[in-house]
């Protein structure tokens, strides 16, 4: 007679993270996330740390900073080094952090979820998105979402980690960020990025995925992380977004006519739509976002809609945080 319980290989539950930090910020909050499930002897992980052929590096250069938008607009990004998996491991959950570029998942991202293993590595597969960004995230999360699908991943959950600072003032202190390297506020702005806190309250999310796959929960359909508050859209931002997505895309389908990433023909179109850029942050942008609150009584339909869709699976709601706090 052959015994009906599981051995240890075979409940050990696998999980795959795919990472790529730039700054490293994205990457303390995925470490806060995977801890729980690292220190469980029944949970095996595995990070697969993306490494793009073109570098980008941190502080990024102005103009190379910039350069960076129309391939990023257009999701075509460099090919990575190669990978150190080779698409016949299986996983049961793949939790796969990002960080947004231009309004779009960044590169390194783009390029995996388009590399031939992605799909035999994330086909089937329940996979949380994790996003650590400025504020704008709607429409690279619409992407990202036609990306897994073109795979044949099932996202389950969502979490979305967003600088806690002002609207505008972001337009400057995450540039200053990326480019100077500078995180410290200035001119009475907020420091860039998340605050330690947010940082530190990501554990949250390792310890409810840890039970989750103790429970099987990652093969059914309902999100794991519900309840505690992994996400708020801000559907306000849905407009300046569409905007902006489109002056990437138009601007980055020009730019990239002028040559390849880093060529000498794209600077001085480059430098134009840098001028373009800061009129608009100082001009049109604050107008748009005070006829936007103006009128934003006639929309509350409409917005209450955006926002219930965005904030899907996972949800806004934090009935569970309590129990899974540190």
């Amino acid at each position: 007679m052959t015994s009906s319980i599981p051995s240890p290989a075979e409940r050990l539950k696998r999980v795959l993270v795919i990472h790529y930090s730039q700054t490293g910020q994205l990457g303390s909050v995925a470490e806060q996330i995977v801890a729980p499930l690292r220190a469980d002897p029944e949970i095996s992980v595995h990070v697969e740390t993306l490494r793009p052929l073109a570098d980008f590096p941190f502080p990024w250069p102005f103009l190379t900073f910039f350069d960076a938008f129309p391939e990023s607009a257009h999701l075509k990004p460099p090919p990575l080094a190669p990978l150190s998996l080779t698409g016949g491991e299986h996983f049961d959950l793949v939790i796969l952090p990002y960080q947004v570029w231009f309004l779009a998942p960044s590169q390194p991202i783009v390029a995996f979820l388009k590399h031939p293993l992605a799909a035999q590595l994330l086909r089937g597969k329940p996979v949380v998105t994790v996003i650590a960004c400025r504020n704008m995230w709607l429409l690279a999360h619409e992407k990202l979402k036609g990306l897994l699908d073109a795979v044949g991943a099932r996202l389950i959950d969502n979490v979305v980690l967003t600088d806690p600072g002002p609207t505008l003032a972001t337009f400057f202190t995450t540039p200053a960020w990326l480019i100077w390297g500078r995180k410290r506020g200035f001119w009475g702005m907020p420091d860039a990025g998340l605050s330690e806190g947010q940082i530190r309250g990501a554990g949250r999310f390792g310890r409810a995925l840890r039970e989750a796959l103790h429970n099987d929960l990652e093969r059914g359909s309902q999100p794991l992380l519900s309840g505690l508050g992994a996400v708020q859209a801000n559907a306000k931002l849905l407009i300046s977004e569409k905007a902006g997505t489109r002056s990437f895309f138009l601007w980055g389908k020009l730019i990239m006519a002028a040559g390849r990433p880093g060529a000498w023909q794209r600077k001085p179109l480059l430098l134009l739509y840098v001028a373009f850029l800061l009129v608009l942050i100082v001009t049109v942008v604050p107008v748009s976002l005070t006829l936007q609150a103006l009128l934003r009584p006639l929309f509350k339909g409409w917005l209450t809609k955006m926002t219930a869709h965005f904030e899907r699976p996972s949800g806004s709601a934090t009935d569970r945080s309590p129990r899974y706090d540190d």
